[in-house]
């Protein structure tokens, strides 16, 4: 009986660490008129983030997004959605924003 108790356990452990491991955290960025929207995101620690951004205006200088602390720069074609694996992250603020500095710039939260 203590023998199929710890078996459980350990398959239970397994199988958390697992599903744990393959977690994303997939956030939907758009950019429009007025800039990136949301322009806040909240995410959760050491849990991989991606970000999916479509820029759906061409009456802005954000054809490209950057986020300087992770040393991230994409291009962002008109009506395509651009994948960046941000990675996973320690709590505190990330900020991103258009690479010419001209639009306010956005946060992602981690906590």
């Amino acid at each position: 009986m203590k023998r199929i108790f710890i078996l459980i356990a350990l398959l239970m452990t397994t199988a958390s660490w697992a599903k744990d491991n393959g977690a994303k955290q997939v956030v939907n960025i758009e950019v429009v008129e007025t800039g990136f929207t949301p322009k806040e995101i909240k995410v959760k620690p050491n849990i991989p983030v991606v970000l999916q951004i479509t820029r759906k205006t061409d009456s802005t200088c954000s054809t490209e997004i950057e986020i300087p602390s992770k040393k991230i720069k994409k291009d962002l074609p008109l009506n395509k959605t651009v994948s960046i694996e941000v990675g996973a992250l320690k709590k505190g603020e990330i900020a991103f924003g258009c690479g010419m500095k001209m639009m306010d710039a956005g946060k992602i939260f981690v906590n």
